[in-house]
């Protein structure tokens, strides 16, 4: 069976169609490789139900192929033309509020009942109906207007030359685009297999694939704050076989990309890219090109843009690969459901009971009578002569009072571009009874500074890193002053002449220069000159910027190399071999990185204590010191590095990549390959200690609220001992409150 037929079963009901999707892409090599570009695994090894979402999307899809998938439209709307009044008036008579008065007005209509003129009965509840409806009507009318501003949204993407012949696009003045091989169409025209052209501050309009970037490096950062509420960067990858071509060239570049089926986690994505024919190396002029057999690489969430997210900086080209409801942000969307405040629920249960006492009253009225005649309709005519006893204008004045609140909340100066998603619920904001709050960025300001370093002998606090840049320019100074005039390296250096002050030079050296290396930071040089570090992490930009002042500057970074300057005025270049970026789950990231000049390898590794703890060498200090910095409420870092030969390191690369490109259980195999070749018996560099400022009145605003009765909850990743720390300076415990510790001890 050949790879064709493998993939048929995932997305092609008609052979003849599959054949021609895949024609010219010869079947892969089978045979496991070890080097950098291995060979595409056959995909027809793998069984999909007819239920299986999972996808494998050529550069050049078919329409029948595009048309399986959901469009990608934006819909937040809770009603359409046929479901409103049905809808509306199931949510509105549900309640035994209204009811009651509609069983009173259609009470009016039978001769024996009728009590007065028809039109007072049936007025007040239509008039509380024409309110209620009006205001859902508006309510929705509103997310339709943001719905259709979403959907409207122009892009451009990358035309093919099907489209070059399409002379009814050159009709549209709108659809023409500044560049020369894209065409602008509505986010909601957008269809897996499109490559989109995104620009600086552009709204990521569906989950895609990052093919390239106007970064050398390849990379770009975006804005999360829309999906995951977080306001950091996010960095993201591109394709590095697509980063290296040029844009105009992807849409007819032979490669298709794996995706696995729709899941609701963000931080999950496991997928392939496997390029069919990969660029021939050739020798002398005029010998043909040779085909290579196909090649696949791993893609992770790293490389993937969700929707909703926004592009931070630069511009980027990628492959569009969920769509519509298939999208990370729509399955993370509850479907709307029309909210009721508890002081609906109240007034319903109020009308219930004076409902029951307006009929103890009529059957008191009736049995005084002696039950005399038809008694039983006397009992019904009394209690639409009571029914005024509950307020129907009550519903009336509560509905205006909810439009009119909700207008201001939307017009207070003090919380301006305030969005009032929904009008029936404003007065629940008067109920609230716990406020739960992250720390970092809610608490305090997300501007992070290093002010402790320790290595187990030597501390260093905020008042004495003027000696550590003097430490650091000596050992630097050594290292050229040895007379091998070598670039500095990870070891320990040359020999140094005499131990005591040199010797801590060295180690000062030594955890510095790790610091330096062991992040994901991109220094980027703005219009003026000025060099500004970018980062995901603010953690990571507090100590590449307090590496670079005490004299460790790095003044460049792509996806494969690092450029540090030493104190002494020198370059020293460093090979990134493979990075282990930090997830909530590992709390920890790592490095591979190669001294150009030496070829020394290293992987460096920092993170919490907690798990660092377990992988680095034995030590007395560590815990006690952690537990120091914590009651100061310090944010603590490990830092820990291992040398690696070039044999180990071979090893290592050649079993992490066949566990990269598996399917199935892909981060758990990645996962123990480093377990098993790096992260066990590292040695012990040193710990940091970074603060995170308060906010400005952050004090005074969390002691009014919880004069006003109301119970604050604040979450954190940090240590039981930097959280209680955080606690007492925010004045998040009162003076006269105690703390009591509960936590699970591993």
């Amino acid at each position: 069976m050949n790879r064709g037929a493998g993939r048929s079963k995932r997305y092609v009901d008609d052979p003849e169609e599959e054949a021609g999707l895949l024609d010219g892409i010869e079947d892969g090599d089978d045979d496991e490789r070890t080097s950098p570009r291995t060979p595409a695994p056959p995909l027809q090894s793998a069984t999909f139900g007819p239920k299986d979402k999972s996808r494998t999307i050529p550069f050049t899809p078919s329409e029948k192929l595009q048309s399986r998938f959901p469009p990608n439209i934006v819909r937040n709307q809770k009603y359409n033309i046929f479901t409103f009044f049905p809808v509306v008036f199931y949510e509105q008579f549900k309640f035994f509020f209204n009811l009651y008065f509609l069983l009173v007005a259609l009470s009016q209509f039978v001769p024996a009942l009728k009590i007065g003129f028809i039109v007072t009965y049936i007025a007040p509840l239509a008039f509380v109906l024409f309110v209620t409806i009006g205001k859902e009507a508006y309510d929705d009318y509103k997310r339709h207007q943001r719905d259709k501003e979403a959907n409207s949204q122009r892009y451009l993407i990358l035309q093919r030359e099907s489209f070059a012949a399409d002379s009814s696009l050159a009709e549209e003045a709108s659809y023409l685009s500044t560049h020369a091989n894209t065409r602008s169409v509505p986010s909601s025209s957008l269809r897996v297999g499109d490559l989109i052209h995104l620009e600086k501050n552009q709204r990521v309009p569906a989950d895609v694939v990052l093919l390239r970037t106007s970064d050398l490096s390849g990379t770009c950062f975006i804005r999360t704050d829309q999906l995951d509420g977080e306001t950091d960067w996010k960095l993201r990858v591109a394709v590095p076989e697509t980063q290296k071509m040029d844009e105009k060239n992807l849409p007819a570049i032979g490669a298709e990309i794996y995706a696995d089926p729709p899941i609701k986690d963000i931080h999950t994505f496991v997928g392939t890219f496997t390029l069919n024919k990969p660029p021939a190396a050739h020798g002398d002029q005029g010998l043909p090109l040779q085909e290579l057999p196909p090649s696949v690489s791993p893609l992770t969430s790293e490389n993937i843009l969700w929707s909703n997210t926004v592009l931070a900086a630069g511009s980027a080209v990628g492959f569009v690969i969920y769509t519509g409801s298939e999208t990370r942000a729509v399955m993370n969307t509850s479907h709307p459901e029309t909210k009721v405040g508890l002081l609906e629920l109240e007034i319903n249960k109020l009308a219930k009971i004076l409902c029951a006492v307006t009929l103890v009253m009529s059957v008191a009225l009736v049995a005084l009578n002696g039950f005399r005649g038809l008694w039983y309709v006397y009992v019904f005519r009394f209690l639409i002569l009571f029914s005024s006893i509950i307020p129907i204008s009550l519903r009336v004045n509560l509905d205006m009072g909810k439009t009119v609140y909700a207008n201001q909340i939307m017009n207070d100066p003090e919380i301006p571009n305030t969005i009032v998603r929904t009008s029936t619920l404003p007065e629940e904001l008067g109920r609230i009874t716990y406020l739960l709050s992250d720390k970092t960025g809610t608490l305090t300001q997300n501007e992070m500074e290093m002010r402790k370093l320790h290595m187990g002998t030597m501390s260093y606090g905020a008042d004495a890193m003027d000696e550590v840049a003097h430490q650091l320019a000596v050992a630097f100074g050594a290292e050229q002053g040895s007379g091998h005039h070598k670039q500095p390296s990870m070891s320990t250096g040359a020999q140094l002449a005499t131990r005591g002050r040199r010797d801590m030079s060295s180690r000062v050296r030594d955890v510095v220069l790790s610091l330096a290396l062991c992040h994901n930071v991109t220094p980027v040089t703005n219009d003026d000159g000025t060099v500004t570090y970018q980062a995901s992490s603010p953690d990571e930009v507090a100590i590449v910027t307090w590496t670079a002042s005490v004299g460790l500057t790095l003044v460049f970074r792509d996806r494969t190399k690092m450029e540090l300057q030493t104190p002494t005025g020198a370059r020293v270049t460093y090979d990134i071999l493979d990075i282990f970026p930090f997830t909530s789950e590992s709390k920890r990231m790592g490095i591979v990185v190669r001294e150009t000049q030496t070829g020394e390898i290293t992987f460096l590794q920092k993170g919490a204590d907690v798990v660092m703890a377990k992988i680095v060498q034995r030590n007395d200090w560590l815990e006690e010191e952690t537990s120091n910095m914590a009651r100061e409420g310090l944010r603590t870092l490990v830092m820990a590095r291992k040398r690696l030969s070039s044999q180990l390191y071979k090893e290592f690369a050649s079993q992490h990549h066949a566990a990269s490109v598996k399917l199935e259980g892909r981060n758990e195999a990645m996962a123990a390959v480093v377990t098993e070749f790096l992260e066990h018996d590292l040695e012990l560099l040193g710990l940091t200690g970074v603060e995170d400022k308060l906010q400005d009145d952050v004090k005074s605003t969390l002691e009014l609220l919880r004069n006003a009765g109301i119970k604050i909850w604040m979450l954190t990743g940090d240590k039981v001992e930097t959280a209680r720390c955080i606690a007492i300076s925010t004045k998040l415990v009162a003076r006269n409150q105690y703390i009591h510790e509960m936590s699970k001890r591993a």
